[in-house]
């Protein structure tokens, strides 16, 4: 089951694209979107016989408090800080599109905030939805880094740490012996954070940040795969004017 799982993270990282949006009000209060979109011809690469193969259609939309209503009595079980952890993602909209046919595979997962520190970590929503609907340990929390999110009207800062160094080195042990592989193949694999200010940026602590013509809007484009191996690169400060 690990192997499978890992095996399905390198796919992930080697044919897809995620970009994560955050736009800030003038009031602190604002919207996130995390977008996964399969990269059709990098998958197809890896893949090979299996992509013509395929045989898969859905297309779901659902807010995760949903999953904490209709498994109540799964929900329960958990201690009280597992259920306080959930609860954290209550709010945060999931539409998940896989269609073979069309060869559309997307997941979106989108929050209104009120407060920049309110935003919890969306990449879990998915693992916390299936733990609660099989009954499962909580796998959202086998993560190796979590992030945190924060602004006080002038300092914006997006923190990733670090919580399971063994099961970082693994991954990138497990990523060291898969790309030897796939080196030739040309593959779609990028990793985009775009966030809107409210006012103007006066610094970016990420030397990959690129600030827009009205200073409003920083991007950070990287190597999916390298984040995945090194996830605290995506930390960064913003101070704004």
């Amino acid at each position: 089951m690990k192997y499978l799982k890992v095996f399905a993270l390198l796919i992930l990282a080697s044919s897809c694209q995620v970009t994560e949006t955050i736009k800030i009000n003038a009031d602190g209060s604002g919207s996130i979107e995390v977008v996964r979109l399969r990269d059709e011809n990098s998958y197809m690469q890896l893949a090979g016989e299996r992509y013509s193969h395929e045989e898969v259609f859905k297309d779901t939309t659902y807010v995760f408090k949903e999953y904490i209503e209709k498994y109540k009595e799964n929900f329960l079980k958990y201690t009280a800080e597992e259920q306080k952890l959930m609860k954290k993602n209550s709010s945060v909209k999931v539409y998940k599109k896989e269609s073979s046919f069309e060869k559309e595979f997307k997941s979106v997962f989108s929050l209104d905030f009120n407060k920049v520190s309110e935003i919890p970590d969306l990449y879990k929503t998915e693992d916390y939805a299936n733990d609660i609907k099989y009954n499962y340990a909580l796998t959202a929390e086998n993560h190796y880094y979590k992030i945190d999110y924060d602004f006080d009207g002038k300092v914006f800062k997006r923190l990733v740490t670090i919580t399971n160094p063994a099961e970082l080195q693994k991954t990138k042990d497990e990523f060291k012996k898969a790309y030897s592989k796939y080196a030739s193949l040309k593959l779609t694999q990028t990793y985009t954070l775009l966030y809107h200010f409210p006012r103007k940026i006066k610094s970016v602590s990420n030397e990959k940040a690129a600030i827009s013509s009205d200073k409003k809007t920083i991007t950070v484009e990287i190597q999916l795969s390298e984040c995945l191996q090194n996830p605290e690169m995506t930390s960064l400060e913003v101070v704004l004017e």
